[in-house]
């Protein structure tokens, strides 16, 4: 019998064994993944978490980000009433400029909310109309409110010792002993371009671009264009103009840390690089403290740093400019091992030093590679601003840390997160106009 008579059964048995522990391992491996999943719904108890959820609140919470609530408040004791929009002092309706869905007669206040719902607040107390269930009428009885409604109570009116409440979809009604208050909500932004106390609040597009050009001043002092300019950047409720500058501290946070760490790592990637350190502690060392502040998440950097030189926005940028420089150090130095040595070689035959070899033999060569990386951290850090900017008290991220705080001013959170993404984009375009102008030439 021949050798390859012999290796031939022994081959195809090898083959054989291959294949089957290849379709083994392909059947093993997301079998492994999906006992991992299963693992961790079963420790991250998901079951439970989906029976703890609280849709509805969500549904109210992504309602507020794109209308607002007015509030109309009576106070039990006194009997003041007090209409203003999300319930704040600088927006509160000044007397006999009530909304029209608002009307008041001696002691009498009737609220309609549409959809036939009335609200009606009156010396003994307070009824509120439901179309298709009935009439909710609630007085004081021993100094506590006591209702009056159809049976059986359905699960949308709240009932407690002190406090009843009304959710329908016109809106939300309490009585408490110390207040009656109902909410309405309506779509938009309200207040966005101009206060109640303004001017010019309640006016049309047409009428302000009629006032625009017109020659007869609402303030003598200044045009009726530099009025416009004014009441609406300095809004008390939407403060366009801090918020612009917000913007200006999140982008100028980003760009002082992305070219600072982006100056510094430059030649201490040299220092990484295996074809200009030859000296092996010292190119081992170099690598070793690019890993160590990587190593460190930026917001670690920040914390510290805050503890260190206080809030502000100058402290973000250092955090930033920290944890890129060991970044741009590992990529910068890969990009120097990777070049054509014919290109230094020629450069070299001309007689030029170290210096001379690195301007322009190596820079040339780097330089497209060094822009992309610094280009698309600065994209990158515009949005990890935000987030430092919470932290050091700077920029965006800290307005929209105290909206979200308050637990009411949702419609400033939605606000604040569209100019986030405007900006991300902003950066995004810009970025890549500067590359193809640099890079690619065009």
């Amino acid at each position: 019998m021949t050798d390859a008579t012999l290796a031939g059964p022994a081959l195809a048995e090898t083959v054989t064994r291959a294949f089957d522990r290849k379709r083994r391992l392909a059947f093993a491996i997301p079998a492994a993944i999906l006992a991992y999943l299963v693992y961790a719904a079963i420790s991250f108890d998901i079951a439970g978490l989906m029976a703890r959820a609280r849709f509805d609140n969500a549904a109210i919470l992504l309602s507020d980000f794109w209308s607002h609530k007015t509030h109309v408040t009576r106070d039990n004791r006194t009997g003041n009433l007090t209409v203003a929009i999300e319930g704040e002092a600088k927006a509160t309706y000044p007397e006999g400029r009530l909304p029209d869905w608002v009307t008041v007669a001696d002691d009498v206040t009737t609220i309609d909310l549409g959809q036939g719902h009335i609200v009606t607040y009156d010396t003994n107390g307070a009824r509120y109309v439901v179309p298709g269930y009935g009439t909710i009428d609630i007085r004081e009885e021993g100094g506590r409110p006591a209702l009056t409604a159809p049976e059986p109570i359905p699960d949308w009116i709240s009932v407690g010792d002190n406090r009843i409440g009304v959710t329908t979809d016109a809106g939300r009604f309490t009585y408490t002993r110390s207040k009656v208050e109902t909410f309405r909500y309506q779509p938009g932004w309200e207040l966005w371009f101009f206060t109640l106390d303004s001017p010019l609040y309640g006016k049309s597009f047409g009428e302000l671009a009629a006032l625009a050009v017109s020659v007869e001043r609402l303030d003598p002092a200044r045009s009726n264009l530099a009025l416009i300019a004014s009441e609406f950047w300095t809004n008390r409720m939407w403060r366009h103009g801090d918020v612009a500058w917000a913007i200006f501290e999140t982008i100028l946070m980003a760009f002082l840390g992305t070219m600072t760490a982006a100056i510094i790592a430059l030649p201490l990637s040299f220092l990484a690089a295996r074809n200009f350190m030859a000296f092996g502690p010292l190119r081992f060392a170099a690598r070793r403290v690019f890993d160590f502040v990587r190593g460190v998440d930026g917001l670690i950097w920040t914390i510290v740093l805050s503890r260190a030189f206080g809030p502000g926005p100058m402290t973000g940028a250092i955090a930033i400019a920290i944890t890129d420089t060991g970044s741009f150090g590992k990529t910068f130095s890969e990009a120097l091992e990777n070049i054509d040595e014919k290109q230094v070689e020629g450069v070299r035959s001309t007689g030029a030093n170290a210096v001379q070899r690195a301007r322009f033999g190596v820079i040339p060569q780097v330089m497209p590679v060094l822009l992309a990386q610094v280009l698309y951290y600065l994209e990158s850090n515009t949005r990890s601003a935000t987030v430092i900017g919470a932290i050091v008290g700077g920029g965006i991220g800290l307005l929209l840390t105290q909206a979200i705080i308050t637990q009411k001013d949702w419609e400033e959170v939605a606000y604040y997160m569209v100019l986030i993404v405007l900006m991300v984009m902003l950066m995004d375009s810009l970025s890549g106009w500067i590359r193809r102008k640099l890079i690619k030439g065009e």
